[in-house]
């Protein structure tokens, strides 16, 4: 189902589903014991645009430690649940807005209709989480090995589940590290549920191969109108994971503001070092809540013309360069002072 009409969630204080935005999930790596390192983790992913988080409860302390965390960080709170469904419950009595599970290792039937009957009171939305690697091996011989559909029927034997067991405020999230499977099983799971859907490329690698992986698969997913929260997973900082995924949804049009760094990719006539250049721009840029697009061009041959469709621009020479607004060239500046100009009309345009 288009992302338009798949069923409202509420997280804390975010909605998800609807039509409303796609909103940009991360899951912390410290202890969640460690009240400190977790929370100063959070806070940091609150200042790159994080909109939901996820913490691991794998012992009764971090379950207690979910209430003190909340006190300190201004965004929904999503508890991380294996095998033990007492940490299930014991994370919703301690605050959190959502728990993510996979009723296939929760155990029994009583186990998990005693978490469902906990969310219900609370009324705490479930993510029912499924992944290739943790397929039912009845699916993998029904289908011949881990496949899509295998995954999808997986996810929906959950569904149906929880909802015979009375409770239907559920987000699905069925993930691979194989890319097109993961597609593929979106675009049949879209068909058959109007939940709403987070979608990731689990196990994807880091930061370079792993952008690449989520790149195209949340763009193809995305692109088809399949996805309401997403995390792009990475082995590396998780500040990397937002930096990505707004990037992702900008550039696929879903997601507006935050200036658009565009770069040549340099050749020969670049006499200046435009790859350090261009980092500076992008890393000085990510603090002005602009919706503009800046422009860093390698060469004044070419740069003037490459750079009209940016709202500002600069384009090196030899020792200097040109300040280049609105496709017009502004004036020239000496080299070393093209940084400092640029960030001059930053200023000036957020005044």
């Amino acid at each position: 189902m288009h992302r338009e009409h798949t069923k409202i969630v509420k997280i804390g204080d975010k909605v998800i589903g609807g039509g409303n935005p796609v909103l940009i999930q991360s899951m912390t790596n410290t202890p969640t014991e460690d009240v400190a390192a977790t929370v100063a983790q959070i806070k940091r992913l609150e200042e790159a645009g994080c909109e939901i988080i996820r913490c691991t409860v794998p012992t009764m302390e971090a379950a207690l430690a979910l209430k003190e965390i909340k006190k300190q960080i201004m965004i929904p709170v999503v508890a991380d649940i294996h095998f033990d469904y007492k940490m299930a419950i014991a994370a919703m009595e301690n605050g959190a807005d959502k728990i993510r599970i996979n009723p296939g290792n929760i155990g029994s039937r009583d186990k998990v209709l005693a978490v469902v009957e906990a969310a219900k009171e609370r009324n705490i939305p479930i993510r029912v989480g499924v992944n290739s690697g943790s397929l039912e091996k009845n699916l993998i011989e029904k289908y011949g090995g881990v496949t899509a559909e295998g995954i999808v029927e997986s996810a929906l034997d959950k569904v149906h589940l929880i909802e015979d067991m009375g409770y239907d405020n559920l987000v699905v999230s069925i993930k691979s590290s194989d890319v097109m499977m993961c597609i593929k099983a979106h675009e049949v799971l879209a068909q058959q549920t109007n939940y709403p859907l987070h979608v990731g490329i689990t196990e994807s690698g880091t930061v370079w191969s792993g952008n690449i992986k989520s790149g195209m698969g949340l763009g193809i997913i995305l692109y088809q109108g399949i996805g309401d929260t997403i995390r792009v997973s990475l082995s590396g900082d998780p500040v990397e994971e937002i930096k990505s995924a707004k990037l992702i949804l900008r550039t696929l049009g879903l997601r507006k503001g935050g200036i658009e760094v565009v770069s040549c990719p340099t050749c020969g006539r670049t006499k200046i070092d435009l790859i350090g250049l261009a980092n500076q721009v992008e890393t000085m840029a990510s603090a002005y809540p602009l919706n503009i697009k800046v422009a860093v061009m390698g060469c004044v041959v070419n740069g003037p013309g490459e750079a009209k469709e940016a709202d500002l621009g600069i384009a090196g020479g030899i020792g200097e360069g040109l300040l280049i607004k609105k496709g017009e060239i502004v004036r020239k500046v000496p080299e070393s002072e093209l940084l400092a100009a640029l960030k001059n009309e930053l200023d000036n345009w957020s005044e």
